[in-house]
């Protein structure tokens, strides 16, 4: 069995986020999802579902134009489960030279006809990188449990006062998966695609994500149903927009009780022309809620900073350079 894949293709117009310079977020996260699931499939021998998906931090911007490659390997398997790290990089077609964009560790879980778990076969690292590798994912399950309880802790009312922006609309066949269910690649656009909305309309259209994480997927989205996806500002820093946002859907006939399919936790900044990050407007604390969930950004903000980062070196020497 394979345990990594690549994936190579062009970063198009349509990929582009608002000003047209730069790909957005959204299609980002598509394309890490996409080369995950292809890995995943392909070593477990089975349909997947995104479970998980860890912290993406957009240190590089990717151009429309581009020529991406989305390199995708398992680190580390548990019974059902798969975690594969993503690393995205992108070059000029001209010169090939690629450099690595973000990376991120997402957890795929293999599933029978009837949609129940199934086991997958153990993957054991076969070079010492693999093994820092096995080690860097196994470290992040004992804290991706505590972000996962911590953010599902957390109730979302009208006694919130801070900015919001909600999106609902039915989801379409056109983002079906193979299993007849939204793509979760698709669903992580339409989280980006609101964040973003919220994020400037407290800032401005300049406003792009540098972070996305804490990303888990409750329960699937069936074609038809009605989807709400809810972003809020919970918490600003001097340059920075914390947005949580929660991904609601169910059956149009019932407008009112929708059931919690993702959340996701992502930070914006609002970038100047020349692409330096500008100072943001301060979010006021009114209600009680308003400071329960700042304090909530916060304690993500240091749970994310357990894990030792996955070191850059071993990324750049699995991509042969």
């Amino acid at each position: 069995m394979a345990d990594r894949i690549t994936l190579q293709f062009f970063a198009e117009p349509k990929d582009a986020a608002v000003g047209g310079a730069t790909v957005a977020a959204g299609s980002v996260l598509e394309w890490i999802d996409k080369a995950g699931y292809a890995c995943a499939v392909g070593w477990s021998a089975s349909y997947c579902v995104t479970a998980y998906v860890g912290n993406v931090h957009f240190t590089r911007p990717i151009a429309p134009g581009d020529l991406v490659q989305a390199h995708a390997r398992i680190v580390y398997t548990g019974r059902t489960s798969m975690q594969v790290l993503v690393v995205m990089e992108s070059a000029s077609p001209r010169t090939r030279e690629f450099s690595i964009a973000t990376h991120c560790i997402l957890v795929f879980v293999a599933v029978d006809a009837d949609g129940a778990a199934r086991p997958v076969a153990p993957w054991q690292p076969g070079s010492d990188d693999d093994r820092v590798l096995q080690a860097s994912a196994e470290q992040r399950i004992l804290v991706r449990r505590e972000i996962r309880e911590a953010m599902l802790a957390q109730t979302y009312t009208e006694a919130g006062t801070a900015p919001r922006t909600t999106f609902r609309f039915l989801a379409s066949p056109s983002v079906a998966n193979w299993g007849g269910k939204a793509h979760g690649g698709t669903v992580m656009r339409w989280v980006d695609e609101a964040a973003f909305a919220c994020a400037a309309g407290w800032s401005s259209e300049n406003a792009v994500a540098v972070y996305s994480g804490g990303i888990q997927f409750a329960q699937p989205i069936a074609i038809g149903d009605l989807v709400e996806v809810d972003a809020r500002l919970i918490h600003t820093g001097a340059r920075a927009m914390h947005i949580a946002v929660r991904v609601r859907a169910g059956s149009p006939r019932h407008p009112h009780d929708l059931a919690l399919a993702t959340t996701c936790m992502t930070v914006f900044v609002d970038r100047s022309v020349g692409g330096r990050a500008v100072p943001v407007l301060s979010l006021s604390l009114v209600s009680d809620e308003d400071r329960r969930l700042d304090e909530h950004a916060r304690d993500l903000v240091a749970l994310r900073r357990k894990p030792t980062p996955v070191p850059l070196e071993i990324l750049d020497a699995g991509l042969g350079r």
